[in-house]
């Protein structure tokens, strides 16, 4: 697990759209880029910051990279807010 901090990640608008766009469907870089008005390689970079605090996962599939969102990492943001409302 890393040390990156999911809130911090998710205090980003277009990282917001991007986990929007991925709870959809997974989807590649360019993908992605298209609904932004951000560069390809700020949309890597911003994916990066999700991959780093486990809120998104990759694959590869021939020459792409496939994004998804990565459940289990929303499910620890889940039990740390629940503990609020008990």
């Amino acid at each position: 697990m890393s040390n990156s901090d999911p809130f911090a990640a998710i205090a980003d608008p277009n990282r917001r759209h991007l986990l929007e766009e991925l709870r959809r469907a997974p989807r590649t870089v360019n993908d992605l880029a298209k609904g932004l008005p951000i560069s390809r390689p700020a949309v890597s970079q911003h994916l990066k910051a999700l991959l780093d605090c486990d809120l998104v996962t990759v694959t590869a599939s021939g020459t792409k990279r496939i994004y998804s969102v990565n459940i289990p990492g929303f499910n620890r943001m889940n039990l740390w807010l629940d503990q609020f409302w008990n």
